[in-house]
């Protein structure tokens, strides 16, 4: 059986795609970074962005200060690589795309990296390595040549060469990459280089002005501007980064390159970009410079960089499910499992668990969650305060290493199918262990309130608004107690899942 649920074209689609592993998973095709930059000397005060004629009753900032202060700080990066090409005939080839076009579109289009291949494009089995080229921005954050940029701008760059914009071209060394979150440092040999001087993400609005400064298609040192459209943007490719969404144009070429705010402060890398033709559509996305500096410190001191792990998989909490848990409103970070021998386990977080604060920052999405981790290190203690069975519950965890091992997690008449739909039959002994659980009744049908939610024949029914189930007396006495709603804990594979199903 396969690890990921096949559930249904349905609202639980979306529920599934944002539900991440906390503390390290490749949080999903994006990453991070340093050691302070030398701080520039004060923005002239022409540097603030002046109002020019007013649209549609709004003032448009003019950026002619910042972008002749701060441009000469962003380079243009080219990297000589090699990568493993086909042999295969030309309609092998066009099989190999048609099968990438064939993946779910939140998956095959969602995020296409600059200058790389779309999700789900094969190499044919006799592969060579051809070389390649490519190009990509960056920007000085020491006066001594440390640059910053993306990770997949220099993945597997045999030479890298940096370009600034008074024409100079210097061989730059990698110091380290973080694919992780998608960031990277370089170095290149030189002394009283421009740089750029940082912002916070705390600070930044959405709504407010922001421009970029990078070489689409490589026409170097272009700027773009617009504003943000969202903080905190988890991404449906695992990442840990809390993106920034903006509609700034940005495309191929502008990756690594800076975003600043109206102050003339770096607040981001673009990094990605949403698109089904390959070109800038209107949604960008940049990673916070919080996340960048705290990268760039570790490359700088160590040359590799340590993620934070908690070891719970959570999801998001719409109404139904806060009608089921009795919440007063849709927030939170509801936990679906939790590592077995973990620091989430350790701290005595369970399944059904809600977690709306973390060291008293509130967790409004579940992608608060994995970005507020990512902004951690191992050995941190952090103080989780959850919402377990109405009442409000504060834990304590430290988190850990990602990569440190931890132990690995471990009859009825069938019911009638009742208000759910489902027909049920406690597991047999070898099945409980098969699946890794202690208890949980197995689905035999589905009908109904369920079948509509997504809950198909096969599927292991662990809880009930947030209790363990050992009989289908259990269920029938959870269900009678609930009003609107309830939710289910369903384990299908290796994957788990809150399902939402309305009563009546």
């Amino acid at each position: 059986m396969k690890n990921t649920l096949q559930w249904p074209a349905s609202r639980l689609v979306m529920a599934l795609l944002a539900a991440g592993a906390l503390g390290g998973a490749g949080v999903s095709a994006v990453h991070l970074g340093l050691a302070h930059a030398q701080t520039p000397p004060a923005l002239v005060a022409a540097a603030s962005p002046a109002a020019s004629a007013p649209v549609g009753g709004v003032q448009a900032p003019d950026f002619s200060a910042i972008t002749e202060r701060y441009g000469p700080a962003v380079v243009n990066i080219s990297v000589v690589g090699t990568t493993r090409v086909s042999n295969e005939s030309n309609d092998d080839d066009d099989d190999a795309d048609a099968g990438a076009q064939e993946m779910p579109p939140a998956i095959a289009e969602f995020f296409r990296r600059f200058g790389g291949p779309m999700p789900g494009q094969r190499q044919g089995p006799r592969a060579q390595e051809t070389p390649t080229r490519g190009q990509g921005s960056g920007f000085i954050v020491s006066a001594d040549g440390v640059i910053l940029t993306n990770a997949h701008v220099v993945k597997g760059a045999k030479e890298v060469t940096v370009k600034l914009t008074d024409r100079r071209e210097l061989r730059a060394k990698v110091l380290g990459s973080d694919p992780r979150t998608d960031v990277a440092v370089i170095k290149v040999e030189a002394k009283n280089l421009p740089v750029v001087k940082f912002g916070r993400m705390a600070d930044l609005k959405v709504g407010e002005w922001v421009l970029a400064i990078g070489s689409p298609f490589g026409f170097e040192n272009t700027v773009t501007a617009g504003v943000v459209s969202a903080k905190g943007r988890t991404l449906p490719d695992d990442s840990a980064v809390p993106f920034i969404q903006t509609d700034v144009a940005i495309n191929p070429g502008n990756s690594g390159g800076p975003l600043f705010n109206g102050r003339g402060e770096v607040v981001g890398i673009n990094s990605q970009i949403y698109s089904r033709t390959g070109g800038y559509q209107g949604v960008s996305f940049a990673i916070p410079v919080d996340v960048a500096i705290r990268i760039r410190d570790q490359i700088v001191a160590t040359g590799k960089v340590e993620h934070a792990r908690l070891g719970v998989v959570v999801q998001e909490v719409n109404q139904t499910l806060a009608d089921s848990f009795k919440l007063d409103r849709p927030e939170g970070a509801l936990v679906s499992s939790v590592e077995k021998g973990g620091p989430a386990e350790r701290a005595g977080l369970q399944p059904g668990d809600v977690i709306r604060q973390v060291n008293g920052q509130r967790i409004v999405s579940s992608g608060d969650l994995p970005a507020l981790i990512a902004l951690a290190s191992p050995g941190d203690k952090i103080s989780i305060d959850v919402w377990r069975k109405g009442s409000s519950e504060t834990l304590q965890a430290q988190l850990v290493k990602v990569g440190d091992k931890s132990a690995k997690a471990e009859g009825d008449k069938p019911a009638d199918q009742g208000k759910l739909g489902l027909a049920l039959r406690p597991l047999q002994p070898q099945e409980r262990e098969q699946i890794g659980a202690e208890s949980g009744l197995l689905v035999q049908d589905a009908r109904g309130a369920a079948a509509r939610a997504g809950v198909q024949q096969g599927d292991v029914l662990l809880a009930v608004n947030g209790t363990n189930v050992r009989s289908v007396d259990q269920v029938r006495e959870a269900v009678a107690k609930s009003d609107k709603s309830v939710a289910l804990l369903i384990q299908r594979g290796d994957q788990r899942i809150f399902v939402p199903i309305r009563l009546g």
